[in-house]
């Protein structure tokens, strides 16, 4: 097996926003928030649009009496969303309350305890920030603890917080279960693709990584001119979002308006990542999405990430080029795209012009 790399890249350090925001009202001037205020911030969508954001329901996708029902959907929804919702997972409720209770415990704890697992230079493991790559670029108002979770050889215990003291033991469970739920789902989309081999399709739920995300409440005067997450298309196979808290945030870029995602009690937000559409050579696409603030409650999420290990290769699946036609995208290794990856700013479908072969 191939061990994780080293000095895969970082990001610049910023300021602590959960800290900033904890400041008194007249301490927040424009001069103090002069990097995270953008003057390119589209109005927020129609909050009706998000009814049509597709559901998938696992269970019924895995029932061979229900499961080409079923599995219509989930093509439908690749093909025409990049998103949809899915219920009946199988995710145990106790592990999901635990880890959401320990995830909201973590950013609860004071700002000395949460930089014992701080992120070192050249890393993007621990508490921090991500795709900070110069001193000027605007900032998102978040601040982000990034884990390698799967295979177990993957991870790093210096990053992994030791209080509350169940949070390994929580994680650890939340990311088997929720590996278990990538893995099925690629294997339907390799079903619905006509890729006889799955393998070709799960082998990118065969490393995971988790974002965990805390959004603070966004200052009144600022509010609507800042953003938690910069519009964006995820660079993975599959991604697998958990709302810890019942604040909604997500939006979707959809025929060119932002379009509101709140998720279904107990779902899971699934997103098709930029991998998936380089191994389908486009046929599913990735989408655009971001993370708008409140400017009254925090929110914390959770997005985990499946790709393939580090030793395999990306690149469009035979299978997947209809008529003949010639692949439309570069042919990378792991460790390559991801350095790419973690050079670039946080921007658009950045990722996936850089991957295409006549962009």
């Amino acid at each position: 097996m191939d061990a994780k790399p080293q000095n895969l890249g970082g990001s610049l350090p910023v300021p602590n926003v959960q800290d900033l925001a904890a400041r008194p009202a007249d301490e927040l001037t424009p001069l103090v928030l002069h990097r995270y205020i953008r003057d390119d911030v589209d109005a927020d969508a129609n909050g009706d649009a998000a009814a049509s954001v597709p559901v998938v329901d696992l269970a019924r996708l895995l029932d061979p009496s229900h499961g080409e029902q079923e599995a219509a959907k989930l093509k439908a929804a690749c093909e025409d969303w990049g998103f949809f919702q899915v219920l009946n997972h199988g995710v145990p409720d106790a592990v999901i309350a635990d880890v959401k209770a320990d995830l909201q415990a973590f950013f609860g704890l004071p700002l000395a305890e949460k930089a014992a697992v701080a992120q070192e230079p050249g890393s993007i493991e621990g508490y921090g920030q991500h795709f900070v790559i110069s001193a000027d670029q605007k900032l998102d108002w978040a601040d982000v603890l990034f884990l390698f979770t799967q295979p177990l050889e993957y991870r790093a215990p210096r990053f992994w917080p030791a209080r509350p003291a169940t949070f390994a033991d929580s994680l650890d469970r939340y990311s088997g279960e929720v590996q278990r739920v990538a893995t099925s789902l690629l294997a339907a989309m390799a079903a619905n693709l006509g890729v006889a081999d799955a393998r070709k399709l799960t082998r990118i739920a065969d490393s995971q990584s988790m974002r965990i995300n805390y959004y603070p409440a966004c200052p009144g005067g600022a509010h609507g001119r800042v953003l938690g997450l910069s519009p964006h298309s995820d660079a993975v196979g599959l991604t697998l979002l958990l709302q810890v808290s019942a604040v909604p945030g997500l939006q979707i870029r959809r025929h060119g308006a932002w379009v509101s995602v709140d998720p279904i009690p107990g779902a899971l937000v699934a997103n098709v990542g930029d991998v998936v559409e380089v191994l389908t050579n486009g046929r599913y696409k990735s989408i655009e999405h971001r993370a708008v603030v409140s400017p009254t409650h925090d929110r914390v999420s959770v997005a985990a990430f499946h790709s393939a290990k580090f030793g395999g290769t990306y690149a469009p699946l035979e299978e997947t080029m209809v008529h003949g036609e010639p692949p439309g995208y570069k042919t990378i290794s792991v460790e390559d795209y991801v350095r790419m990856l973690l050079s670039c700013k946080l921007e658009g479908k950045n990722i996936m012009d850089a991957m295409k072969i006549n962009p």
